[in-house]
């Protein structure tokens, strides 16, 4: 039977290689049916693993990830349903219909199959490009996805037809796809049958999904620890930082520690991830946790593993060298008011409120009453993750993004701030944060120790520059400008963090400038070496002449697929934050300490599954709080994580 040349053309395509013809996604009968439906079905955001996630990790919402969410018909069905329902749940943005083959850049008069696509595209009007007017003809694709192109220029003729338009129909074009048809009668009846599933399998998601909006992501973590190497008490070499010359007086105690015996702790967090637009995100977070330690009696205190060890700051017990990931800053207060933190003796409350939304195509503005640095700056740090990568506070990022109570765990802070993506390569950042600003009155201390207002008492400014000069390199530039009300730094990493300028008063004001540089180069996809500097300078804002610096810095190498796909390892040592330099009032008396303290850490993290991780590690406190008398201090580990 003598057929149409263009047709004539796509059968010998189809028999060679003719599936590149409907590639880059051709489909136009079914395919903007289900998308459009897809696009407007419920919206739902990242994973809730994190570091990728992470709990915390920064998040810039991205339309066509919100579209694509909806469904997860992941493991479902063979392979052929599985790139059936790819095609499905394509976006409408990623295709675009074509009136001329012209529109297509890489399609050319002289490709050999010019004039077929010619004819699908304008006579039959079934031919759809990518978004950037391209073909890519070139790329394979599978009989069922030819099927359903094939169903597509159907489709579009019987529109033709029913029209009265069969002038456009040739009969030779009619008995070419009956042909076809014939061919891939199986095709079509699985494809046919597919999409009723899908239907199906949508009309249940829609009846059953917690919100049009929300998805709802949680997280519970138990967590088997101890910690040996109590200090011995006063002797020589031998103190905590909590010694009157911290300015502490009676709060300080030189009483000797204990070694912690093994705890078994808990946190729980749910998110609610809410966007509204599909470009904006709404995060709320709940918490509960069973971890000790805060202000008040020295039993508060000691419910810590550094309290107990005698190594914790003299009014949280919680500011220390010897501090879990995991664990909240301040133990169970809110140092903005000193009552109890969110969450505390498994109470259930608000850790998380913070709203993400875009301003223009390359920048993107966020605001929240409880929002942590690490929501909005890119920690850079493979170790990063509490629940999921390393074990101690020390190891999972720059201290100068817990600057002024940063990432407290609790929320404290209420911040404001820009990110613009200024390309691939380049991204700046900028916040401005508050950690009293509910606070309508301030009562200095002990009412509101840390200030009130959201411009009066104490608050941070920070931007960071990241860098990715290289597909293997990211580089990351911080600074931040601190205003304290009283003698802290909000690290929560050293005792030194309390009373921080030596020999002047606790409820000294104090002013800081920090700054920081952490790098990840991965060697490989599955190995990472990193590193951060950090370097900060305090100085007292009212009253005396004094000021001190602190330095600290850390170095290791990151692991992927260690055994098993999805595990983990990590190796880390580096300094935690430590004084180097004093100066006016605080010179005056020499400081006590005579060592610089080092921390060892090694951790596993192994996947049980999607959704269950084990890891045990251990880490090494040498010379604790800088005091080379105070005996060396391991803390063995046991986490596991549930993520749903």
């Amino acid at each position: 039977m003598q057929i149409n040349s263009s047709f004539s053309l796509l059968v010998f395509r189809f028999h060679t290689s003719l599936l590149s013809v409907c590639a880059g996604a051709l489909i136009v009968g079914l395919l903007p049916v289900y998308a459009a439906a897809t696009a407007n079905s419920s919206l739902s955001v990242e994973p809730s693993s994190p570091q990728q996630a992470t709990d915390d990790q920064a998040i810039v919402p991205e339309a066509k990830q919100l579209r694509l969410a909806q469904v997860s018909l992941q493991g479902q069905g063979d392979r052929a349903s599985s790139q059936l329902e790819d095609s499905l749940l394509q976006t409408p943005e990623s295709m675009a219909q074509v009136t001329s083959v012209s529109q297509l850049s890489d399609v050319k008069p002289t490709d050999w199959a010019f004039q077929a696509l010619q004819s699908l595209v304008e006579r039959y009007g079934c031919i759809v490009g990518y978004p950037d007017k391209t073909y890519r003809g070139n790329r394979a694709l599978t009989r069922y996805e030819f099927a359903a192109g094939l169903n597509a220029c159907m489709d579009r003729i019987n529109e033709l037809i029913a029209a009265g338009t069969a002038d456009l129909v040739k009969k030779e074009d009619l008995l070419a796809v009956q042909k076809l048809q014939e061919e891939f009668a199986a095709e079509l009846a699985t494809l046919r049958g597919r999409v009723g599933a899908l239907e199906a399998r949508t009309a249940t998601l829609e009846k059953q999904q917690f919100s049009t909006t929300t998805k709802l992501s949680g997280e519970v973590l138990f967590s088997l620890a101890a910690a040996y190497g109590a200090y011995p008490g006063p002797r020589r070499n031998a103190a905590p930082f909590n010694t009157a010359r911290t300015g502490l007086g009676a709060a300080a105690d030189t009483t000797p520690g204990r070694d912690a015996q093994v705890v078994f702790n808990d946190r729980v967090r749910l998110k609610l991830l809410t966007s509204f637009s599909g470009k904006d995100l709404l995060i709320t977070g709940l918490q509960a946790y069973n971890f000790g330690g805060g202000a008040g009696s020295l039993a508060s205190r000691l419910g810590s593993l550094s309290g107990t060890l005698g190594y914790g700051d003299g009014v949280f017990g919680t500011a220390s060298n010897v501090r879990l990931a995991y664990e909240p800053q301040f133990g169970t207060t809110n140092p903005s008011t000193l009552g109890n933190a969110p969450g505390a003796n498994n109470s259930v409350g608000l850790y998380k409120l913070l709203y993400i939304f875009p301003v223009a195509s390359t920048l993107t503005a966020f605001v929240g009453t409880g929002a942590e640095v690490d929501d909005a700056f890119p920690t850079i740090v493979p170790f990063y993750g509490d629940a999921q990568e390393g074990i101690s506070r020390f190891g999972q990022m720059n201290p100068i993004l817990r600057i002024s109570g940063g990432t407290s765990g609790i929320g404290l802070a209420a911040a404001g701030g820009l990110i613009w993506n200024v390309s691939n390569a380049i991204d700046i950042r900028a916040l401005y944060g508050s950690v009293n600003a509910n606070l309508p009155s301030n009562l200095g201390f002990p009412g509101t120790p840390l200030g009130a207002g959201v411009f009066g008492g104490s608050y941070v400014a920070a931007a960071q520059l990241t860098l990715k000069p290289f597909k293997t390199l990211d580089v990351a530039l911080n600074y931040a400008h601190s205003y304290h009300q009283i003698n802290i730094l909000g690290l929560g990493e050293s005792a030194v963090a309390i009373g921080a300028i030596p020999n002047v008063a606790a409820t000294t004001s104090v002013k800081l400038d920090s700054f920081g540089l952490t790098a990840a180069y991965r060697l490989t996809p599955k190995i990472s070496l990193t590193g951060f500097f950090f370097y900060s300078m305090v100085d007292a804002a009212s009253g005396a002449d004094a000021g001190t610096d602190l330095l600290s810095y850390m170095g290791g190498i990151h692991f992927k697929d260690v055994l098993s796909s999805g595990s983990t390892a990590g190796i880390l040592f580096g300094q935690p934050p430590s004084r180097v330099n004093t100066s006016g009032l605080a010179s005056r008396l020499p400081t006590l300490e005579n060592a610089k303290p080092y921390h060892l850490e090694v951790y596993y993290k192994y996947r049980l599954s999607d959704n269950i991780s084990i890891t045990p590690g251990l880490f090494v406190v040498f010379n604790p709080e800088g005091f080379s008398g105070n005996p060396t201090v391991f803390v063995p580990v046991i986490r596991t994580t549930f993520s749903f």
